[in-house]
């Protein structure tokens, strides 16, 4: 990551055009974020829009406003994100989502730093950073006719690529410290994480980067036994990375599975195919009880405010009541 840190130190005093590429849940929002805070925009906003959310028959009125009777349901003018990001930057998420119809006119802005609302012709000057990421290949994408070549060349000025988690271990120790310092904060705990704990976590596999390590960190700040969860659900699955130390625990670099290539009496590479789904089960099942019991634990301690709850685990009311659902709770009846 010092590469990406340098190229952040060096972008982020100019107005170039960042596009930012990775795996899902690799961090790329916290690169923008960096951007962002180092550039001379920094005292103004920082506006995230996330392509992929909102439904195509809304996204250009959310980007670039819309003027009263432009369509049904127009009541009034509506400022766009581009405007509320004026003097600080734009940040479009998941930008491979975007409607071919609705890439060519964010060509447009780009090239004349102008846009006009929808339903209206007043033209409103550009004055935002644009940053955008994807998780999609790119050049796949423009194969298939799904991304215009000219939005691609025109947002890609600097390109970061953000490596996923299991290939730079070496940040986990200080992601756990920033993330365990931040959820003490949120909930009033004082949590610390032992030693072991640590280790454990340095070894994990981390299929879904930063993100995944975020909600473990986040469980076991809520949860009184969340690092006896991890510890099972790691011993479980077979520490799911293969970088043993020579102590059993596998000496090499996996065989595909996630499993080390193993020693003497440790998680050797030899099992069978209906042992390997099993691991994954338990694995699965495991995840599924930890992520009831932080629900439980969260929607007892706000007394089934579910909008409470659903800012606490910073998920939406929607995604909420789909977990509720999921895992068969039911709010006691008040008496």
């Amino acid at each position: 990551m010092r590469a990406i840190q340098s190229i952040i130190e060096s972008v982020a005093d100019t107005d170039a055009t960042v596009l930012i590429r990775g795996e899902s849940g690799v961090g790329k929002d916290l690169v923008a974020r960096a951007i962002h805070a180092h550039s001379e925009r920094r005292q103004s906003h920082f506006i995230k829009v996330n392509c992929a959310a909102i439904p195509q028959g809304l996204l250009e009125s959310e980007l670039f406003g819309h003027e009263k009777g432009a369509f049904t349901g127009a009541h009034r003018r509506k400022a766009g994100q581009f405007e509320f990001a004026k003097g600080g930057t734009i940040y479009l998420d998941e930008i491979a989502e975007l409607p071919l119809g609705l890439q060519a006119k964010l060509l447009h802005v780009l090239q004349d730093f102008k846009f006009a609302r929808v339903g209206g012709h007043e033209l409103i000057d550009v004055d935002a950073r644009v940053i955008a990421a994807t998780n999609r290949d790119l050049e796949k994408a423009l194969a298939r006719g799904e991304f215009r070549e000219d939005l691609y060349y025109r947002l890609n000025v600097v390109e970061l690529m953000v490596p996923p988690l299991r290939e730079r271990r070496e940040e986990i120790p200080h992601l756990v410290s920033w993330f365990l310092h931040r959820f003490n904060e949120q909930y009033g705990r004082n949590k610390q994480i032992s030693p072991d704990t640590l280790a454990r976590l340095t070894q994990h596999g981390w299929s879904g980067n930063v993100r995944e390590l975020e909600n473990t960190i986040r469980r076991m700040v809520v949860l009184a036994d969340g690092e006896q969860a991890f510890e099972m659900l790691t011993a479980r699955n077979g520490h799911g990375n293969g970088h043993g130390n020579g102590n059993g625990h596998g000496n090499g670099h996996g065989n595909g599975n996630g499993h080390g290539n193993g020693n003497g009496n440790g998680h050797g590479a030899v099992l069978s195919a209906g042992a390997s789904e099993g691991l994954r089960e338990i694995a699965r099942r495991g995840a599924r009880e930890a992520e009831r019991k932080a629900l439980v634990e969260v929607l007892e301690r706000v007394k089934w405010n579910r909008a409470e709850a659903s800012r606490i685990l910073k998920v939406s009311y929607k995604t909420l009541l789909n977990k509720i659902t999921e895992c068969q709770l039911a709010s006691p009846r008040r008496g």
